[in-house]
């Protein structure tokens, strides 16, 4: 389905206790370096060389990324790729022991939030030279991109792309209850306007889904937008349960509360339903964006998300490219394995077309990436994303919010006694998560 599989989230914590092994002091031990890459991947003149790539692209991501590997392979006779996909739950209980035994991949790639904990258990390296070596730096990219590649200022991360929420509105359906197709609402006003009018009609026209896919993204980007934060500036405490947090969820309860969303939404229903034509403006991540291009009978435009607090805020991540620690240094593999991070970085238009935004700005501004529909108005809210903080561990506090989000929008309790009771829980696990993997 995506390339944020939820099962990757449901069972992460599963995934990351066996990589414990690899630091026994967690993240306060010296973290392993990089074996020489030599020109860090620019080019690649030596022997012929089998490149083992991991990655949880089990959707059609996964075929893309399979077909770009293909062609990588044939234009460079020596350096075969051999590329294995995981569910992301599998990914990463199978990683940490490859690493352990010697049997790891010598590329890998993974989300901005796994890479703190991967790199605090040292199961992946930093890969600085990479970036120097191929003139790699901030301006590159959009800050949250780039400095979500790093963790305790060394670098992990060779950024690959950004996938983030979007604005998915049936056109179809809105034409026939005489809004206008080509004017999505961009703001609170335009919002509610048209949810007034959609509900004259008989049309629940905004649902919200009460799960973290997408209903917890879809809170964090409020939470942004209403001038907010998950986390305290330091990333010691959640944030989340501040005015702008109550504000952000009471607006989304309110959506149900006052009908214009249905009372307890299942998984995907606010997707389907979309699909479907019961359902008009989903707040949805860029990875549908193939999927509603292949509707018959409804037409699903997509736009930015609509600024219901005073600025722009949006919910994001990234796959990034990195290097699983090995136990002895071939060095011809590891520059191959380089020029493969470089290659596949390159040809980001390429990789886009499996729904997501290039991580440069020059490809993300270039005339391939623009030729690919459905994509602009993703491209275009970069500027506003948000990606999960730098931090060991970060996913275990942030589940706590989604629970609480679920709480609040299931009328379970209200928003304010949601996000502090999750927010309480929050704390104890970011401060157990600073003792289990070090400051």
């Amino acid at each position: 389905m995506s390339s944020l599989d939820r099962r990757r989230f449901l069972a992460l914590a599963g995934g990351t206790g066996s990589a414990l092994a690899l630091a026994a002091c967690g993240g306060t031990s010296k973290a392993p370096q990089a074996p020489t890459g030599g020109n860090g991947g620019a080019s690649y003149s030596g022997p012929k060389v089998t490149v083992a790539f991991w990655n949880g692209w089990t959707g059609s991501d996964g075929a893309t990324a399979q077909k770009m590997v293909d062609e990588f392979n044939a234009a460079n006779p020596n350096v075969q790729v051999k590329m294995n996909v995981f569910q992301w739950a599998d990914f990463f209980q199978k990683l940490p022991a490859a690493v352990q035994s010697g049997n790891g991949p010598d590329v890998a790639a993974m989300h901005i939030d796994d890479m703190p904990t991967q790199a605090a258990q040292q199961v992946i390296v930093p890969l600085d030279d990479v970036a120097s070596a191929l003139g790699l730096k901030a301006s590159d990219y959009a800050p949250a991109v780039w400095n979500g590649g790093e963790y305790q200022g060394k670098r992990y991360g060779i950024p690959i792309d950004v996938h983030n929420l979007g604005l998915f509105y049936n056109k179809t359906v809105m034409e026939k209850n005489g809004l206008d197709p080509n004017k999505p609402p961009a703001t609170k006003d335009e919002y509610m306007q048209a949810l007034d009018t959609l509900k004259g009609k008989g049309v629940q026209g905004s649902w919200v889904s009460p799960f973290q896919f997408t209903g917890g993204f879809q809170f964090e980007s409020l939470l942004w937008q209403f001038g907010g934060d998950v986390f305290s500036s330091d990333n010691s405490s959640a944030a989340w349960n501040s005015d702008a947090g109550v504000q952000a969820l009471t607006w989304m309860v309110d959506l149900v509360k006052n009908g214009y969303s249905p009372k307890n939404v299942g998984q995907d229903a606010d997707y389907i339903a979309l699909k479907n034509g019961k359902n008009v403006f989903n707040w949805q991540g860029i990875w549908q964006v193939n999927d509603v291009a292949t509707l018959k009978t409804y037409e699903i435009g997509t736009a930015p998300l609509p600024k219901i607090g005073s600025t722009g805020g949006v919910w994001g991540n990234s796959h990034q490219f990195v290097l699983p620690r090995k136990k002895s240094n071939d060095a011809d593999k590891t520059n191959a394995s380089r020029f493969f991070i470089n290659w596949f970085t390159q040809h980001s238009a390429d990789w886009a077309k499996s729904a997501k935004v290039p991580a440069q700005n020059a490809q993300a501004q270039g005339a391939d990436f623009k030729a690919i529909a459905g994509l602009q108005s993703f491209a275009e809210d970069v500027q506003f994303t948000h990606f999960p903080p730098s931090v060991a561990g970060i996913d275990d506090a942030l589940a706590e919010l989604y629970t609480g989000v679920q709480s609040a929008v299931l009328l379970k309790q209200d928003p304010a006694a949601a996000l502090t009771a999750a927010a309480g829980r929050a704390n104890k696990i970011l401060a157990d998560n600073k003792k289990k993997y070090g400051a």
